[in-house]
């Protein structure tokens, strides 16, 4: 269950990321003139890119609480002399 969970947000975060580089990569209709500047772009670009943190956030604070919980163990490397 918790890899599934891991999964699915990792899956998010980077459907969000591929959101973002579409609207990035869209050009302008062009009605106003300038296929650089609109604002709609922008707008799902930033909403995109903010899902992206949000996720990512949410991520590392449920990792952390499942530590402190006690349902998931720091496995580390092992250390050879």
């Amino acid at each position: 269950m918790k890899s599934l969970f891991v999964a699915l947000a990792f899956v998010g975060i980077l459907a969000s990321l591929a959101s973002a580089l579409f609207f990035m990569m869209r050009r302008g209709d062009g009605e106003d003139g300038q296929d650089g500047n609109d604002p709609r772009r922008a707008r799902g670009m930033f909403w995109s890119l903010a899902l992206r943190v949000g996720l990512s956030v949410l991520l590392f604070l449920c990792i952390l609480l499942a530590w402190k919980m006690g349902w998931v163990q720091p496995t580390g490397l092992p250390i050879k002399p």
